[in-house]
């Protein structure tokens, strides 16, 4: 696909074969499907020892006695092979059977845990109770299922997002699934972010990385609760890699999820610009779909952030490759 960009000249240095990625350490901040897909591309592109995935963790929540994870869940199933692919969560293939005893049971179901996916939350669950940090947890099952990218929580401190709505604040997950993101959102608040700080693994992989990237995820529930702990953006700021976020709108839609409609409820215009000026104090680039591309004048010269404008829905893995490629020749002009 064409892809136009804005800003200063591409650096001289960077490889002429446009396929060609160098070997450089990428640093991507990511929730949900959307920064799934992202991971995904990059995989197929780079060394696993080159990537380092930052995942929220502030939609983990406790259900039934069991730690569930469902954004570091969500890239490790996609990294493994095992997501489904219908849902973009979850493992493909999977079975409902404790699921139906539980409705026997009249226990809560409104949570969906499919069979296999329950063993990741009963191990989890049992080395946190043994007192495993939650970055060593999630080490060792990517071990087991062979990811071999680093995927890093946010934090090992407990962050919970919580969402006032017109029905009351409401945990993320019970907004986000039990009540389908239906409630008008008034506010969010992340509870414990003040307590919070992100990893030593975390600030070496930043201090590292060549590249740092915005996946296209939520901005306000997938990345606010990861730029939110403190000192979280000074640390960014401070480090001198190409910092690049790729736009989760597309013509006043989301990707995915609830992204556009929070905006709406918020008072936002639900554009690019909006995610662009959410982030600006922290980005070198920025990158929006071809449908948008009346934005770029706005977000280049009024915020001076350079852009790259193409097509950046990932409808399948060819999509994902092509994106990750564009966004990473795009971050490395920049360097």
């Amino acid at each position: 696909m064409n892809t136009m960009t804005y800003g200063e000249a591409a650096n001289p240095a960077v490889p002429s074969d446009p396929d060609a990625i160098p070997p450089v350490n990428v640093v991507a901040l990511l929730g949900g499907v959307g920064g799934a897909k992202l991971a995904s591309g990059l995989a197929q592109l780079l060394p696993p020892e080159r990537l380092t995935f930052v995942i929220n963790t502030a939609d983990d929540f406790e259900h039934l006695g069991l730690y569930i994870s469902p954004d570091l869940d969500t890239v490790m199933y996609t990294l493994a092979g095992l997501v489904n692919p219908e849902t973009g969560w979850g493992v493909k293939d999977d079975t409902w059977n404790a699921l139906a005893m539980l409705a026997r049971y009249e226990a809560p179901t409104w949570f969906c845990l499919g069979d296999r996916d329950l063993a990741t939350h009963l191990l989890r669950t049992q080395w946190l109770r043994e007192g495993f940090p939650l970055t060593w947890v999630t080490q060792q099952l990517c071990l087991l299922l062979g990811v071999r990218q680093t995927l890093l929580p946010m934090s090992d401190v407990p962050v919970r997002t919580r969402v006032l709505t017109d029905e009351g604040e409401l945990a993320f997950q019970e907004y986000f699934v039990r009540y389908a993101w239906q409630p008008r959102v008034c506010a969010i608040r992340f509870e414990g972010i003040e307590q919070a700080h992100p990893t030593s693994a975390v600030v070496s992989a930043l201090r590292g990385a060549d590249v740092i990237l915005f996946g296209p995820s939520n901005p306000f529930v997938s990345l606010d609760p990861i730029l939110a702990m403190p000192a979280m953006r000074r640390i960014l700021s401070a480090v001198r890699a190409p910092r690049i976020a790729i736009s989760p709108i597309v013509a006043g839609q989301a990707l995915k999820g609830p992204a556009a409609k929070m905006m709406r409820e918020l008072n936002l215009e639900v554009s690019p610009v909006t995610v662009a000026a959410h982030y600006r104090d922290l980005l070198t680039g920025f990158v929006l779909d071809h449908q948008d591309a009346d934005c770029a004048i706005t977000i280049s010269t009024q915020m001076s952030i350079r852009l790259l404008v193409t097509d950046i829905v990932m409808h399948d893995e060819t999509d994902r490759v092509r994106l990750a490629r564009e966004t990473l020749q795009f971050a490395l002009q920049q360097r």
